[in-house]
């Protein structure tokens, strides 16, 4: 390990290639750190790293892959152990012995390095989970006293205020996180989303607009950005975003299924409604509301055939979806 951590820090390094003993300089410094872990897949400190840009995604299931590898590798060493917790608690299919089991972890990383924030902030979340604030905000408080200015520990104040509905100080919680790191796509989310809930949509738009400016290709920050704008009235620009998620993402249905639903009720264009709910349904064969909202526009058109002929189709995925149950009664009566 050591061994490798002085080879990392020379810039140029020499390689063998495959022809001969002839070798090659290699530039390191220019290589990504997807290409460097593909030249050391098993160096602990690359994936660690790795993972941690995961977690700032918020692609828990990725990061907890790379953390099981790089934990199975060096399950001593602070950093990968903090990783491997966070990955854990945060995994789309945590269970109960997943939060247990990082909950542990955590006493134990606060306790092996009592000027970790990271770990105080870890411990912190998993309190949050158990629905325990007090404690929660305890050990936020702790990681503050150690690092004032930890951007992560005002985004769990701000996620515990929202908790207790307790808006101004989340909104002043999240607005203090991106002071402090103005590249924090997800705050600038969260803090749309509470300026929504606070009657305030024109904040609200702008930052929707900002973590739009920060990730221009993430299709769930163009979404954000796009559906608060159609809900605003700006059917245009509502528009003109879902259309480059779904060239960032074709198989992206509700790009489509707004694009439709504007058509539909906007516009109206029944003829291209049809078509984009055409596709969203190509793009997922389960989207419900796409097969609902297809068979309202075959009622407009006076096609009552081809409606319930949708409807069927809703009701087969999902028979206890009430919306098109009403329907399909409403249109049985009229028969």
């Amino acid at each position: 390990m050591r061994l490798l951590l002085v080879l990392f820090s020379t810039a140029l390094l020499w390689q063998m290639t495959s022809c001969g003993d002839a070798t090659k300089k290699v530039d390191h410094s220019k290589l990504s750190l997807d290409s460097l872990i593909v030249l050391y897949p098993d160096s602990v400190e690359l994936l660690v790293r790795k993972g941690n840009e995961y977690i700032e995604k918020s692609d828990y299931q990725k990061a907890l892959e790379i953390a099981a590898k790089a934990y199975r590798l060096d399950s001593v060493t602070f950093d990968t152990r903090v990783l491997y917790a966070e990955a854990l608690i945060n995994k789309p299919s945590r269970t109960a012995d997943d939060m247990l089991r990082g909950h542990l972890m955590y006493k134990t990383l606060v306790k092996a390095n009592p000027k970790s924030e990271k770990a105080f902030v870890g411990l912190a979340n998993t309190y949050t989970m158990l629905e325990d604030m007090t404690n929660s905000f305890l050990y936020i408080n702790k990681a503050l006293r150690i690092n004032p200015r930890y951007r992560d520990a005002y985004i769990l104040k701000g996620t515990n205020y929202r908790l207790e509905q307790n808006l101004k100080l989340a909104i002043s919680s999240y607005e203090t996180a991106v002071q402090i790191d103005p590249k924090c796509t997800m705050a600038y989310l969260q803090l749309a989303v509470l300026y929504e809930l606070n009657g305030d949509p024109k904040l609200a738009i702008e930052k929707y607009t900002t973590a739009y400016q920060l990730e221009p290709k993430n299709t769930e920050v163009i979404y954000a950005l796009a559906f608060a704008k159609e809900n605003q009235g700006q059917t245009k620009d509502a528009m003109n975003l879902y259309r480059k998620m779904a060239r960032v993402d074709s198989t992206y249905a509700d790009a489509f299924f707004h694009i439709a639903r504007i058509y539909q009720y906007d516009l109206p264009q029944l003829d291209s409604a049809i078509f984009y709910y055409k596709k969203a349904i190509k793009a997922n064969q389960e989207h419900v509301p796409s097969y609902h909202n297809l068979g309202l526009v075959y009622e407009e058109k006076n096609d009552i055939t081809l409606a319930l002929f949708t409807y069927a189709k809703v009701l087969k995925i999902d028979p206890e979806y009430k919306l098109t149950k009403d329907r399909v009664e409403i249109l049985k009566k009229k028969r």
